[in-house]
């Protein structure tokens, strides 16, 4: 019986049905050497019964239609080909975070590590934002205790857009605050919490600055070190979670609720010490 899977691969915000399973993808995208090339990536296995995808895609403005292009591909998947494409392009904002089944670490040579679902982290309390929103009224707004205050985060942001940001928001109040700020709104976000900064990515002058400009101005919410791509330039252990007892992991939230996932109790070994 064909077992074809739809995968979302994020951050590029392209679907594909595979017949290759999650590990032979991560194979047959692999560009070789991890010590050589850039293809980091989160691979999310998408819910699928009776070869079609099991549940319904996010309105789209209409320009395409995302459920039949999805049932054509898984067609095309148990029929033999490897790989089919179904949405080429923007398909994270247009699929649930509820048709998440499972979520992957892919390694640039194709080393594939799962997550662990920690399921739902809170429902937002309201979805009521404004211009110039105090930080202690997006607190308010979460409904959600903040059990940093006063702490600054280091966020990777890794879809809808690649950022790195520094902010005063705890991780339910900036999954609130990307999702409901006006003029920058995202409609679903993924991201991580790092451990310290990345200065592969930035002078230490931009970090500081930013850090100097986050500690003097208590009402400012997120400051953007860098745009583009961060992704392949922060290694996976530099993820909070990672093989130490912080909370961390991933998370993925939409306008009503974030949901999180965290990485293994124990990191196998093979994946650890395989090249980023």
């Amino acid at each position: 019986m064909p077992d074809s899977k739809l995968v979302l691969s994020i951050p590029q915000g392209i679907t594909t049905a595979t017949s290759l399973g999650i590990e032979g993808l991560a194979r047959h995208y692999s560009p070789g050497s991890g010590k050589h090339f850039t293809g980091r990536k989160l691979f999310v296995e998408l819910a699928v019964k009776d070869g079609q995808p099991d549940f319904a895609y996010l309105d789209d403005g209409g320009w395409r239609d995302a459920e039949t292009d999805s049932v054509t591909a898984l067609a095309a998947a148990d029929a033999g080909n490897r790989t089919k494409t179904a949405l080429s392009n923007n398909a994270f904002s247009c699929t649930p975070i509820q048709a998440y089944r499972n979520i992957f670490l892919v390694k640039t040579a194709g080393h594939v590590m799962a997550m662990e679902n920690a399921g739902l982290l809170h429902t937002f309390k309201t979805e009521n934002c404004h211009e110039g929103m105090s930080l202690s009224e997006v607190v308010e707004a979460t409904g959600y205790p903040d059990n940093s205050p006063g702490r600054s985060h280091l966020y990777l942001v890794m879809c809808p857009i690649q950022l790195l940001l520094l902010s005063n928001l705890s991780p339910v109040e900036y999954a609130w605050y990307a999702t409901h700020r006006p003029g920058k709104v995202f409609r679903q976000v993924i991201f991580t919490e790092l451990k310290s900064v990345q200065s592969r990515l930035a002078a230490e002058s931009r970090f500081v600055d930013a850090q100097q400009e986050i500690n003097t101005n208590p009402e400012k919410k997120t400051k953007t070190i860098v745009s583009g791509d961060c992704i392949n330039e922060v290694p996976f252990r530099a993820w909070c979670g990672y093989d130490d007892n912080t909370e961390g992991g991933l998370y993925v939230g939409d306008q009503t609720h974030i949901n999180q996932w965290r990485f293994p109790d124990k990191i196998p070994v093979d994946w650890d010490r395989a090249s980023c």
